[in-house]
């Protein structure tokens, strides 16, 4: 099994730092897995959905401890690069916002007054 690809879109929900998709093998998406800020710092943790009991229940999971340090390690490298991503554009956005850039001003072409022929073939200015 290989995770293919990883999706992380940023939330700010009490401990939830962002909810991600991975995509097994390129043929299986398993979304909502969260970004959690726990005391002994990030993790993962698997979709789940609550139970009438008040209890949650995770949705999918992996198996075994080795496929789930994968996963979990996967979707932290990404999480902690996105975060490094925003930060770049936001001091891109400061620089760019800091100092308007002015125009320059283009001389105006002088008018000219147009020539009209009257009735006579005489040419008067209009």
């Amino acid at each position: 099994m290989n995770v293919t690809k990883v999706s992380i879109r940023h939330v700010d929900m009490n401990k939830v730092k962002a909810i991600a998709s991975i995509t097994i093998d390129d043929d299986f998406v398993v979304h909502d897995l969260r970004v959690v800020e726990g005391e002994r710092g990030l993790f993962v943790a698997m979709p789940s959905r609550k139970l009438p009991s008040g209890n949650f229940r995770d949705v999918a999971h992996p198996i075994n401890s080795e496929t789930r340090e994968m996963v979990q390690n996967m979707v932290l490298v990404e999480y902690k690069s996105s975060l490094e991503d925003s930060e770049d554009t936001s001091e891109k956005s400061e620089i760019s916002t800091q100092e308007p850039v002015k125009k320059e001003e283009t001389p105006q072409a002088e008018t000219v007054p147009e020539e009209t022929s009257s009735e006579n073939g005489d040419s008067t200015e209009a």
